[in-house]
Order: structure tokens, then sequence, then C-alpha cells
């Protein structure tokens, strides 16, 4: 039988917020849970009790009301928590102490940090200013940010009001940032006047004068950072936010007007990656965004108040919203902004030794990029205080999972999580009181009644690969698509290929410990000879080779059939021949199948992504047919497409 890479111990067990809250249950509504396995059937069985059971054991500010869910059987349809009344802000600022709330740090050695205290007051500030402008509940307020504790400040004053908060990160383009903000009209936008990214000064201002003058915004609101003393010249009603907060009421114990609002009031709009259409501004209710938050973060994740959470992420990722949430627990957040690989490949490390940080996140594919590094933080850096390390974006590859135990820590939880911006949370988390298998994610998580279904719908046993999809409402679904106003591009997005059942769009399986293995996205799935391959079961196998440094695969419509394209890009000085051609097949094929072998292999000098670091496996295989890519400005490197136009090896 396999071994575990890592089990908890018996005193983490124990200590785990998730094992307080499975005694509570035991106590009050069912003494027959045993394990994390009779605690997610239940979830799933009994979604009223277990969702209530989660707003009382998390401590949500609000009246919670008589109803817990109407219409549960409809996808999309239900109605969580129809009488409660909350505010999401008010539940981020439920603590005024001295205790650390935010620790900032920069590539290029700034650093800051606010107190729980310090942080309600400035709230407070900006909230009081956005009032006076007129800001109400509904209006649309974006930030166009670093990962800058002004960005989350700026977040908490909007939503304490009501307003709708959306974000892009500052290395979207011009159109980037009009294609989506552009579809929500905001009021107000807040934006900094430059940012760093691997050692390099960008400006912003000079964008966000053409982005003003396309979509209209009213007021900008600059945030000095790198820049001190921007010029603020052909920007219509543009002030620093020093000035616009007000003092007057930052510098006092003043008290947040917090509006409470229906548990659905929209709370956030997020964007689909952009690569196929004009992204979808989804938008995420309050309620349901908080309650999923908590209790991934304070089950799933184990967050309590003396841990320090640091997750590297941009704010144009939904990891940036879900990092905030630790606001909630009382926990330390370490925000980073900059590369993760400046000054240089072990900067994340170095914070966390500085910081002293308990859990840290990053994607999948920074792990990949430590080991491709040859990096060793086990022999050179101490992480003693690191007990979780996340990892979300794409797939974990097994090698990674050795290399995490191998190089990195033995004895830390490692949790590959999966879910997404639709859910603004995860499917798949971790768990603390969970043993970690090499290559699984390590559960399905509470309340989320996850199947994996095949062509015809009917669901997949055990093992067996397929659509991942949730066949039961759950309360952080979208409450819907800003502008689509019949409801069609929601039902589209994930109701179209099953009816009543939320499709998620991963290609995935449910092993028989109960864990999840995702194989890639779904539409990027290859179906040579019909059979379907997830495109990461390739990457596991080409990444782990040392000459690869990364690939894209992508299948080629060929013959009546689909055959495999393989691109890779290499290590410098190194020329893709045929030696190397069928060392990387032979790879392939020892472990996996002949079909996932691929047809062609492509070297190339780069492989394109959007802005929060995802390939585009989408994009590529429009252009190696000859088609166009409808949003280039959703990727961060467009001009890299070029590279894969014509190319002579797919012609034969």
């Amino acid at each position: 039988m396999t071994q575990p890479l890592w089990s908890p111990d018996a005193a983490r067990i124990r200590q785990a917020n998730l094992s307080r809250f499975m005694h509570l249950l035991q106590t009050e509504l069912n003494p027959d849970l045993q394990d994390y396995a009779d605690l997610h059937h239940y979830s799933i069985a009994s979604p009223e009790s277990f969702w209530r059971a989660i707003w009382e054991f998390c401590g949500v500010l609000g009246s919670v009301g008589e109803r817990t869910v109407e219409n549960i059987e409809q996808m999309p349809g239900a109605k969580w928590f129809p009488d409660a009344r909350l505010n999401f802000a008010e539940n981020m600022l439920r603590h005024r102490d001295d205790r650390e709330a935010i620790v900032f740090k920069s590539e290029m050695g700034l650093d800051s940090s606010l107190t729980y205290r310090q942080l309600y007051q400035q709230v407070a500030g900006v909230a009081s200013s956005l009032r006076e402008f007129g800001i109400q509940p509904g209006d649309r307020v974006a930030g166009y940010m670093p990962n800058l504790p002004e960005t989350v400040i700026a977040m908490l004053a909007a939503t304490s009001i009501g307003a709708i908060w959306s974000s892009c990160s500052p290395d979207f383009g011009i159109n980037g940032v009009v294609d989506r903000l552009g579809q929500i009209e905001p009021k107000v936008l807040f934006c900094a006047a430059a940012y760093t990214y691997n050692g390099k000064q960008h400006d912003c201002l000079e964008r966000v004068r053409e982005i003003q003058g396309r979509i209209g915004i009213q007021k900008i609101i600059v945030i000095p950072y790198v820049d001190p003393s921007p010029c603020l010249d052909g920007l219509d009603n543009a002030e620093l936010l020093t000035s616009f907060s007000n003092e007057d009421v930052a510098d006092v114990d003043a008290e947040i007007e917090f509006k409470r609002l229906p548990f659905d009031h929209p709370v956030y709009i997020l964007y689909s990656s952009g690569t196929t259409g004009v992204p979808k501004c989804i938008t995420h209710g309050a309620g349901g965004t908080l309650l999923q938050h908590l209790k991934e973060l304070m089950l799933h994740t184990d967050l309590k108040r003396s841990d320090r959470f640091c997750y590297y992420t941009t704010c144009g990722w939904m990891m940036w919203n879900w990092m905030v949430s630790g606001l909630a627990t009382g926990a330390t957040l370490v925000l980073f902004e900059g590369s993760p690989f400046y000054p240089g490949p072990a900067a994340m490390f170095d914070l966390i030794d500085e910081q002293g940080i308990t859990v840290f996140g990053t994607g999948a594919k920074t792990i990949s990029a430590w080991q491709k590094a040859d990096l060793k933080p086990r022999e050179t850096h101490s992480l003693g205080s690191l007990n979780t390390l996340l990892s979300t974006g794409s797939p974990l590859a097994p090698e990674s999972f050795d290399y995490v135990y191998a190089d990195i820590k033995k004895d830390v939880c490692l949790a590959s999580i999966a879910g997404g911006t639709d859910i603004v949370s995860c499917f798949a988390p971790g768990c603390p009181i969970l043993p970690v298998y090499r290559g699984e994610i390590q559960c399905l998580g509470l309340g989320m009644a996850v199947e994996i279904c095949r062509d015809d719908g009917s669901f997949a046993d055990v093992g067996e690969t397929g659509e991942l999809c949730c066949v039961q409402s759950f309360p952080s679904m979208p409450v819907y698509f800003w502008g689509d106003e019949n409801g069609s591009k929601y039902q589209a997005a994930y109701f179209e290929q099953y009816p009543n059942i939320w499709a998620h769009g991963d290609f995935a399986k449910i092993t028989a410990r109960g864990g999840v293995v995702i194989y890639g996205r779904s539409d990027a799935t290859l179906n040579p000879g019909g059979v379907r391959i997830g495109t990461a079961e390739i990457y596991r196998q080409v990444e782990n080779l040392d000459e690869v440094i990364e690939s894209i695969c992508v299948g080629q419509d060929w013959d009546d059939d689909v055959r495999v394209i393989l691109f890779v890009r290499l290590r410098d000085e190194l020329t893709l021949d045929q030696e190397l051609q069928n060392h990387i097949r032979k790879v392939i094929r020892d472990d996996t199948t002949p079909r996932h072998v691929p047809a062609r292999i492509v070297q190339v000098s780069d492989i394109p992504r959007t802005v929060s670091g995802k390939i585009v496996e989408l994009a590529v295989r429009n252009v190696i047919h000859g088609r166009s890519v409808s949003n280039i400005d959703a990727l961060a490197n467009p001009e890299v497409l070029d590279l894969y136009k014509d190319l002579p090896e797919l012609q034969s």
C-alpha cells in the first residue's frame, strides 16, 4: 500500500480547528462522526445544519435569520440565508487591538506594518471620504494596484459601505483593464503611481490617463508607491490617498458605519481569463464568499490568530481575495510585492524565515521553478515557523511533492488545492488532520458535493477520470455575471453540459482514499483516438527532465483525429535534436501510455501565459489551427503567439 509523504501527529490533530468543529457537531448534532469522511458525508447530506454550524463556529458577525436555504435543489436558483444581514468588511475588522494585522514587504526592500487598531482607523478614514464623495451600496469601486496594504484598505473601505470591489493588477495592459473595468463602470479607481518587478520600475499613471479617458472614471485616488511625488497632470479629479482620506477620522478611534446588507449582496467582481473572448464579470455575494473563505481558512487551512499568513499573489488573481479573508481570523497577513525570484531564487524562503511565516502559499509553477533551480532550502534556511505550504493555479506534479519533502521541509502539510475564480474558493482544499499522498489533493471540501461525470452525465466510479462537477448548490456560487441580464452566459458557463449540475472544467478523478487528482482543464483535454488525456499528465513527465524548463501541450486536428503536439522551452544553449526528442518520447511512453506520446515536439523560446501566470493552451491551439485569439489583452506576453504561427513541423 502506498505510504503517505506526511502525516499529522496527534498534537496537530488534537489542536486543529477542524477537530474542534467536528467535536462540536458530535456533541450537538451527530454523535456518529468519527473521521473526515464522515464529516464530509454529513456536510453533503445535511447542508442546512452544516452551513448554519459554519456560521456559528466561525463567529460570523450579522443576523443569521430563520431560514438557511431556499430551493437547494436548483442550480442555479438556490438562495442561501435569505433572511440574513451582514457586512463583509465588518467581519474582516472584528479585531481592534495592537496585534499586527498586515506586514508589507517589497522586492526593493520597502517594508511597513499596521496593527488591527491602525488598520481599522485607516479604513475609517477612507470609508468616510468615499461616503462624502457619494459612494453608495452597489456602486463599483476598483483597484489598479500592486499587493499593498492600501489595496486592502481601499477594498475594506468600499465594502464597509456596501460598494462592490473589483481589481486588476498593474501588469495588465490598457486594453485588458478596459475590457474588465469598462463593463462594470466603476465610479472610483484606486491606483499606484508605479510598481516594481524583478528590479525594474514601471509607471502606472500614463496608462491610467488613457483608461480614465476610455471608461469615464469619476475619481482617481493615487497611492504614491515607488514614486513619492507623482505627477497627476492629465488625470481628471485625481488626488493622493493622503489628501483624500479623512484625517480627522483616521487619527481617532472612530466607528465605521458598517452597512449590513442581504447575504447575497455583491462584494466582489472577478474576471474569467478572457483568453477565449471578453472576460466574464463573475459577481460574488458577500455572505457566500465570507462563509466559504472562513470554512476553508479556519478548517481546511487551520488558520489561527497566532498564524502569520502569506500567499504570493497579485490583485488580479482570486487568491488575493482568499488571502485577505484571513483578517477575519485575526491572523497576521504578510503581503509581498514584486518577483518571487528577486533578488535571487530563494527570496521567498528568506521572507518565510525573516517574518516567521507559518502558512505560505504560491502557484505550482513557482514550486516547479524552485525545483528546476535546484534550490535546497532545507539546507540553507531554518523554515522552523512553516507548518503549511499551499499550492494552486495548476496541478502540482508528483515530482514536486517529492521535492517539497526532500528539499524544503519534511514536517510540513503540503496542501495542493483546486477551485477557481468561478467560486472564489475551492472544490478540493487541504486538510490539517489527513495525510498527504504523492500527487493527490488531500480531500474534497466540506459542503461541496463533488462528483466525477462521464460524457453521458452518469457518475464515474472511484478512480475513473472525467469532468469534475458539483451536484448540489453551495453558498459561494456566483450571484450572477455582471451585465448578463437574462442569465444566459451564467447558464452556458457551468450548466450547459449537464443540466442542473455545475461542470467546473477540470479533468479529474477521485481516489479510493477520498483524495483528488486534477489532470488539467477539460476544455484543453487531448482526445487522440477518442481517448481523453489531461495535459498535466504529460507536463508531469516532461518538466521532470533537466533539459526542459517548461512546456505547453495542445491537440492538433489531423486526418479526422487529434494528434498531440508538445512545445518545449529548453535551458539556454540547448537545441532540440533527435536524440532529445527520442528521450522525451521515451519518458512519456514509459511513465504514461503510448497515446500520451506527442506526434510532434517543437522547441520554442517562450510560452504564452495570462497576467496571473497561467499558460494558455487554448490560445496556442487556436494559433496552430490558423484561428484568431479573440482577446490577446488577457495575455502577459501576447507577442509570443507569433512563435506558434505557420510552423513547418506541424504541416506534415
